[in-house]
């Protein structure tokens, strides 16, 4: 039987109560994509150059610890991935994740949340780390979709 899992990247919360909500629309597994060393709102300043986030950003092999790990990802079979839009790309964070795992034979589906652009380059560039697995173009989950739209929007978006 097919199983789902839901991990997540949140940095604020929001990303972290939509992952919540589709995992409970969709009856699938959630994981949260937990840094081994937490974010701090200074970390978090895009306006800083010097912030812990823009440096991660600005190195593309950043690939920053996760506090822990999926107790068997073999036994998913689609993977919705949640994380908010970083300089208009997923968090490096999310690519430690991808390159943590074999994907093989997966269909993973990026979801992110964004104060105001869409998902960028990260399904392209998420294939590039993953290319035994299926990327798809997932989609941007603002606001607060309730759990039917989100199921439909899950369903549609794992073709």
């Amino acid at each position: 039987m097919a199983k789902t899992l839901v991990a997540y990247f949140s940095a604020s919360g929001t990303t972290a109560r939509v992952a919540k909500d589709l995992a409970a629309a969709t009856g699938a597994d959630l994981f949260e994509i937990a840094p081994a060393v937490p974010y701090t709102r200074a970390d978090l300043n895009w306006n800083n150059q010097s912030s812990r986030s823009s440096i991660e950003m600005d190195d593309e092999d950043c690939r920053p610890e996760i506090a822990g790990t999926v107790a068997d990802m073999g036994a998913y079979d689609t993977v919705y991935l949640g994380f908010p839009v970083w300089w208009y790309v997923e968090p490096r964070i999310i690519d430690t994740f991808l390159e943590g795992y074999d994907f093989n034979g997966k269909t993973i589906v990026p979801f992110a949340t964004s104060g105001g652009s869409g998902l960028g380059r990260a399904p392209q560039r998420m294939q590039a780390l993953v290319p035994g697995a299926k990327v798809v173009s997932g989609g941007l989950l603002n606001g607060r979709p309730s759990k039917a739209d989100l199921a439909r929007w899950a369903e549609g978006a794992a073709r």
